[in-house]
């Protein structure tokens, strides 16, 4: 699921009291006072005292774990992670058969991204304490951010057999089996969760998202309303992407960014401090999970392709997997560095960027699935960039700028985003003009479509499908004889769930089609050449896929709502110079969908205009998108010199730094 945070627990502090139990408090060998007492020094926030008392201590107590173990987490806290792990690796030598020393000794060791060692370390303690709880969340968490799932999400599963309402436990469960598709389980985990605790960080919001993947609309409306409602007051009630799918307010996309923005506090030790650079070309870093068979991979490729490296060093730093896709390979090739930063930490990768002397940074990740936030909140660069991956503001201080349009972010909301707001002169979104769609066009058979009736298509996910939507879908379905909707449902479940709320509405469940997935993306895309209109969600557009349709030829109807995400296919359709397409409301969209579906001559105008604006407009010009970009990057680096944030509503420069 996209932008989650996996729950982990730090090493706490003893608490003096003799055994080894979950807390794994400590068997105390010698006179205790003096450790007891540095103990509640400790507890008590008086650190310079504790740690001084604990080091005193160990002065005559070598290998007592419990003095070793409570001057590392002093030390931890601190983010001394270097003296901890000189202090812990000894500590483990002299108290082998101490499990939370060895958990200390992981933590430490991950916090420098010495992560096999670190697994090892929490292996060890399992290997004295199996029933250590906080020692298999932490480990789990280690596994999933090492991409082996199952592994983590059987840690997570031992947790609830030791402690089956352990709530940390139960939301990590939950958040890998959506990540499987396991829809039905992560929901009743989700569920079980709630009932635990009704008011857990973010509950509310992972069961509703996960219940619309599912197509489950089950309280929908309720759950809808105290998302939204709680947010206004600033509670957790759901991470900012997932809001998306039920908001259509800025104002409050705002205040939940800047909620989930904590988790990413700017650092007190920023690694850029006003210095000046002196290089013949910008250097540009792009940072992203996604440079491979993704989404933002395919619109970006073209871009990375068309960079001026007479002006632009460009730099990739890929935070996620190598997929071994011809889409990687591209991208491969395209960059002066392109640096796999998988097994490195977030300040590691701060610190190579600083290094570097990168100019300017582009986060193209945003709160997506495995992006890295707090990379920028170390200040790596002097210009920090938000753009493409998510569609609205971080909420934090330290990124300094979003890149937009006027029609997903028009003047007047521009209070509602922390970034300063740049233009780009058309749409925001960029395309991939080099990308050839299939000749051949698959047959109305081979698709799994009726010989005949207006085809309704919509790709997108299935989250981005509510009961309001699917209301005005089935409505038109009942109105135009025939006809079908073809859906790219990604489960079974889900698409069973659609056709019972299609047969609820009264509409034949065999008049929804679901398309499969094809291996190449041109013969996804000739696909769209059967279709007839392309129907936009909301309040969660397409992106991608509303690009996309527009590529193939294929009419898209949307209408501009109030927020970011419910206003990007409006944004496309006007640099496609396909206004007309754009209502201002569910009933203008119902209505104008209506209209195109009845009427085949209007319906065949509008195409053959499309295909005539494709060579012409803006949005399918690759280079020249490239080129209005990269006069931004100079606007941020020349501003950056001076010392200041470019002016959001100004023109940028264009020009070769000197």
């Amino acid at each position: 699921m996209m932008g989650n945070r996996f729950h982990a627990t730090a090493p706490r502090r003893n608490q003096p009291a003799k055994g080894q139990g979950d807390d794994a408090a400590p068997v105390l060998t010698h006179d205790p006072s003096a450790l007891i007492r540095g103990i509640e020094l400790q507890n008590q926030g008086r650190i310079p005292e504790a740690e001084a008392l604990f080091r005193t201590y160990l002065g005559t107590h070598p290998a007592d774990g419990a003095a070793l173990y409570s001057l590392a987490v002093i030390l931890l806290q601190r983010g001394d992670h270097a003296q901890a792990i000189e202090l812990l690796s000894g500590g483990v030598v002299a108290c082998p058969t101490f499990a939370p020393l060895w958990m200390a000794y992981a933590n430490a060791l991950q916090s420098t991204g010495r992560l096999a060692e670190a697994l090892a370390s929490y292996d060890k303690a399992l290997e004295i304490n199996p029933q250590y709880t906080e020692v298999l969340l932490n480990s789990g968490v280690l596994l999933r951010e090492q991409q082996r799932h199952l592994e983590a999400l059987e840690r997570f599963q031992r947790v609830l057999a030791i402690k089956p309402d352990h709530e940390a436990a139960m939301g990590n469960s939950g958040i890998i089996l959506t990540e499987f598709k396991r829809s039905e389980e992560a929901i009743a985990m989700f569920e079980r969760l709630l009932k635990v605790n009704p008011n857990y960080d973010y509950g509310l919001g992972l069961l509703a998202y996960e219940r619309l993947h599912a197509c489950d609309w089950h309280g929908f409306a309720d759950n809808s309303a105290k998302i939204i409602d709680g947010i206004k007051v600033r509670q957790r009630t759901c991470k900012s992407l997932p809001l998306m799918a039920f908001s259509d307010d800025c104002a409050d996309h705002q205040i939940s960014a800047q909620i989930f923005a904590a988790r990413f506090p700017p650092s007190k030790k920023p690694l850029w401090t006003g210095e000046r650079y002196r290089h013949r070309k910008i250097r540009l870093a792009y940072v992203s999970p996604d440079l491979r068979e993704h989404p933002v991979g395919h619109l970006m490729c073209g871009i990375f392709e068309h960079h001026d490296k007479s002006r632009f060093e460009t730099v990739a730093i890929s935070l996620g997997i190598d997929d071994k896709s011809r889409l990687r390979s591209r991208m491969l090739g395209c960059f002066d560095q392109f640096v796999d930063a998988r097994a490195m930490t977030s300040r590691q990768i701060a610190e190579l960027m600083r290094s570097m002397e990168i100019d300017v940074a582009v986060d193209l990740a945003g709160y997506t699935a495995d992006s890295r936030t707090d990379i920028f909140a170390n200040r790596p660069v002097p210009a920090q960039a938000n753009f493409l991956g998510y569609p609205g503001t971080l909420g934090t201080g330290y990124m300094d700028y979003i890149i937009a349009d006027r029609h997903v972010i028009p003047p007047e909301h521009q209070r509602f985003y922390n970034e300063k707001v740049l233009y780009l002169p058309d749409a925001y979104l960029p395309t991939d003009a080099g990308l050839k769609i299939s000749e051949r066009t698959p047959t109305r058979a081979e698709c799994g479509l009726p010989d005949t009736g207006v085809v309704f298509c919509s790709f997108s996910h299935d989250y981005k499908i509510n009961p309001p939507l699917f209301d005005i879908w089935m409505r038109l379905l009942a109105k135009v004889p025939g006809s079908v909707l073809w859906l790219m449902s990604r489960s079974q479940v889900s698409q069973a769930n659609l056709r019972k709320e299609a047969q609820a509405r009264g509409i034949d469940p065999s008049r929804l089609v679901f398309a499969g997935r094809v291996p190449l993306v041109e013969d996804h895309m000739a696909r769209y050449r059967q279709a007839d209109i392309f129907l936009d969600t909301h309040p969660y557009n397409a992106h991608t896929t509303a690009a996309d349709a527009l590529m193939a030829g294929l009419p898209v109807v949307t209408f501009m709502g109030g927020a970011f995400p419910a206003r990007v296919a409006g944004s496309l359709l006007h640099a496609v110079g396909m206004p007309e397409l754009v209502a201002d409301s569910a009933e203008g969209y119902e209505a104008l969908a209506l209209q195109l579906a009845s009427n085949p001559e209007l319906l065949q105008g509008v195409k053959a205009k499309l295909r005539a604006q494709q060579a012409t407009q803006a949005l399918f010009d690759t280079g020249s998108f490239c080129r209005n970009l990269e006069a931004l990057y100079v606007a941020m680096w020349r501003q950056s010199e001076l010392g200041g944030a470019v002016d959001a509503l100004s023109s940028a420069p264009i020009g070769v730094p000197g």
